[in-house]
């Protein structure tokens, strides 16, 4: 088996005809699992990061008590466990889900905990007299929230926010774990068959990290348009 792994790269043809064939399945299971997943993660996970923030700085301290737990408990188990929790652990107590949405679970669970320190602290960050000028022109609390602070804050946290969301595209490779059939678990199936896991685990690689590269010059383009609106 060593003798036949290791004479593939001795021939370069073999090797671009195992690359070729693996190409395509790679590239759906991204299209069709990873990136679904992190959009429907990122998406969710910022509305629990919105709320959780804003627990975290209410003045009710029964929300600011279950926000900080959640965030802690969160922060303080790794992504692994809590996915393993959720589609391993929970039919112990009667409760199954699907891979996918257990995948789902897991991430929003996840980027929720962490999104919602970088939205605290964005807001954190607007001055006070914005929220007195609301207060001054008849705005209730929920309308400068809303129309005042939120957006200056999110051009605060946008920077932070896009790392996270390129930080989960390859935590998405996790989910193979529990048997979704996105583009890790596709280059384990397809390495299982050839044995070529050096090659195809590299392959798998590359495509993640094109994918990044992509989102990092949009991540770029976007910081680059939000600066026109920033004093310095």
């Amino acid at each position: 088996m060593y003798l036949l792994s290791t004479s593939i790269y001795q021939d370069p043809q073999a090797m671009i005809d195992i690359l070729q064939s693996s190409l395509l399945p790679l590239i759906k299971g991204a299209l069709y699992y990873s990136i679904p997943l992190t959009l429907i993660s990122f998406a969710v996970g910022m509305i629990l990061a919105v709320l959780t923030a804003l627990a975290r700085l209410s003045k009710y301290k029964v929300l600011q008590i279950i926000a900080r737990v959640y965030v802690s408990a969160i922060r303080g188990t790794p992504l692994l466990v809590q996915l393993f929790i959720i589609f391993y652990g929970l039919p112990n107590l009667g409760i199954r889900f699907p891979a996918f949405l257990a995948a789902v679970i897991a991430f929003s669970l996840n980027k929720g905990a962490y999104s919602s320190e970088i939205i605290r602290a964005a807001i954190q960050s607007i001055p006070k007299g914005q929220w007195e000028a609301g207060s001054s022109i008849g705005m209730t609390y929920g309308q400068t929230l809303w129309r005042i602070i939120l957006p200056q804050a999110a051009r605060v946290s946008i920077p932070p926010l896009a790392n996270s969301f390129i930080s989960l595209v390859k935590d998405t490779s996790l989910a193979s774990l529990i048997l979704v059939t996105e583009m890790f678990r596709i280059a384990q199936q397809i390495a299982a068959t050839n044995y070529e896991f050096l090659l195809i685990y590299m392959e798998a690689a590359l495509l993640y990290w094109v994918l990044c590269f992509i989102l990092s010059v949009i991540q770029g383009r976007i910081e680059n348009r939000l600066d026109r609106y920033i004093a310095k």
